[in-house]
């Protein structure tokens, strides 16, 4: 009997919280992919490590009623199993086998991911405002990652013209980070989508900043930086959207700047922008291609 949806998510919420000595996340999640359920690997694997002691709960019951708490918190589960997760993010090694969510969250998401310095000049928060706004005037979606600086700017814009934003954050979805950015975490949530890969009480650390950027990276159909440090999360989101084959546009005060944005340029799909109609040019690129390589997928699955 095929397993029932809270079954293969009780499943992978057991195997992810397997006490000590559990694997990596990334090792579970591409076994549970290739499996094509959770319910199947649990099986496979239970062993002492992970069945409950005599006289403990089964860890698959604990699991479930831990998705229903969430769950009465208003906070939506779903997993890489689910029809409903980011389609292109599903594509990256680094896909999160859970996600988090506050908001209205759409499986096939025409995003944009726009970054940069959290100490961001007059003119890059500028800037990130009028890449915001242009986007949204041509209803694609702004994904930044709700710090300040750049990110702010580009929330802020997109709301402020009517635009779909998407904030990935780098700490569970029950938290506020940075704390004077309440009213806008709030804002996302109610009228775009607030986006989590780690557990609700989750703290930010320097590796979850990391992790979030690959997640903005993969849920993007590209990545634009407005402007970064030789050592900023953006220079790291940049080189894995390379990584990800996804194109990348840097601002010219970037590669000005940055020794690692100008031995990037170089590479392919990564393209320079000079003014606000560079960057444009290039993301309306960017739709047009995703708009043939669907055209010919809808092809190739059309009976002939």
């Amino acid at each position: 009997m095929e397993a029932s949806r809270t079954e293969e998510r009780a499943a992978l919420i057991a195997l992810l919280r397997a006490p000590e000595p559990s694997r990596p996340w990334s090792e579970i999640t591409a076994d549970v992919v290739e499996a094509g359920s959770a319910l199947t690997i649990w099986r496979r694997q239970a062993a002492p490590a992970l069945l409950a002691p005599p006289g403990e709960r089964d860890p698959l019951a604990t699991a479930a009623e831990q998705i229903s708490r969430w769950a009465g918190q208003g906070w939506r589960l779903t997993t890489i199993l689910d029809p409903d997760y980011p389609a292109r993010l599903r594509d990256v090694h680094q896909a999160p086998p859970v996600l988090f969510s506050r908001g209205t969250l759409i499986a096939d998401d025409p995003a944009v991911c726009v970054v940069g310095s959290r100490q961001a000049s007059e003119r890059g928060l500028d800037i990130a405002g009028g890449i915001a706004r242009e986007l949204a005037a041509r209803r694609i979606t702004v994904v930044a990652g709700l710090a300040r600086g750049i990110d702010t700017a580009a929330h802020q814009a997109t709301l402020d013209a009517g635009g779909r934003t998407v904030a990935v954050i780098a700490t569970g979805i029950s938290r506020v980070y940075p704390p004077e950015s309440h009213r806008l975490h709030e804002e996302i949530a109610a009228r775009g989508l607030l986006l989590s890969q780690f557990w609700p009480e989750a703290p930010p650390q320097r590796h979850t900043f990391l992790m979030r950027n690959a997640t903005m990276s993969g849920y993007a159909l590209a990545t634009v930086v407005v402007e970064a440090g030789e050592k900023s999360g953006a220079r790291v989101q940049a080189r894995l959207a390379v990584e990800h084959g996804r194109p990348v546009i840097l601002t010219d005060a970037v590669v000005d700047r940055n020794d690692w944005a100008k031995l990037l340029a170089g590479r392919p799909g990564v393209r320079v922008a000079r003014r606000l109609r560079d960057v444009t040019d290039a993301v309306t690129q960017v739709m047009a291609d995703r708009a043939d390589l669907d055209a010919e997928l809808q092809r190739l699955a059309s009976p002939r």
